[in-house]
């Protein structure tokens, strides 16, 4: 376990500095593929909201606390009543994975500071004004890391479908509303899948 501990941490510090190289090389501010793909999307998402998928898009922004706390919060409640180590355990992987997920997101920010759409090309209206930076995005490396993690343990179509559509549509919410790139949003769930991948062996089978 220790071994393939080890080799998964090695690919996720690869993933890490790819992703870090990634944006510096092709998307450093500049008029890259990258950047000007990503302008594309953000004015057109702009261009045709509507208020009632706004309203939608704000709902599912703001659900990934209620998913990133509550589903190992649940999973820990039902290991106690049930007296279920197995369940109590996997509690432990979603939320470390998550943790996981977030702290590196944070170092990430810190790192390559990018600035948030709207100025970086002023022409992006979004539907509020979020602070702090914009790579990678937080919102899809943490529900992405939750929704891996809770697949993971859970290996059922009924649990991954719904996961990874919650995950999806909180990540998609970011771009919708204005606060997020397209390839913030890549990066933020491979961070998050990776945080999953990463902490596997924490899986009780």
């Amino acid at each position: 376990m220790k071994t393939r501990y080890n080799t998964a941490l090695l690919k996720h510090l690869f993933v890490i500095q790819l992703l870090v190289f990634a944006f510096f090389s092709t998307a450093c501010y500049g008029q890259s593929a990258i950047q000007q793909f990503d302008d594309r999307v953000m004015l057109n998402l702009a261009e045709n909201r509507t208020p009632q998928q706004t309203n939608i898009m704000l709902f599912l922004s703001r659900s990934y606390k209620y998913g990133d706390i509550g589903v190992p919060a649940a999973l820990l409640a039902g290991g106690i009543i049930r007296n279920d180590a197995q369940m109590r355990e996997n509690a432990l992987y979603v939320a470390s994975s998550t943790a996981v997920s977030y702290g590196v997101m944070l170092l990430l920010k810190h790192i390559v500071k990018r600035p948030r759409p709207f100025v970086q090309n002023v022409r992006i209206i979004p539907v509020y004004r979020a602070g702090s930076t914009s790579f990678p995005s937080g919102h899809a490396s943490t529900t992405f890391a939750t929704a891996t993690a809770l697949s993971k343990a859970y290996p059922k179509w009924y649990v991954i479908a719904p996961s990874m559509l919650w995950a999806g549509s909180v990540a998609y919410s970011r771009m919708y509303l204005g606060v997020h790139y397209p390839s913030d949003v890549t990066a933020g769930t491979a961070l998050g899948v990776g945080s999953a991948f990463l902490l596997d062996p924490l899986i009780r089978r």
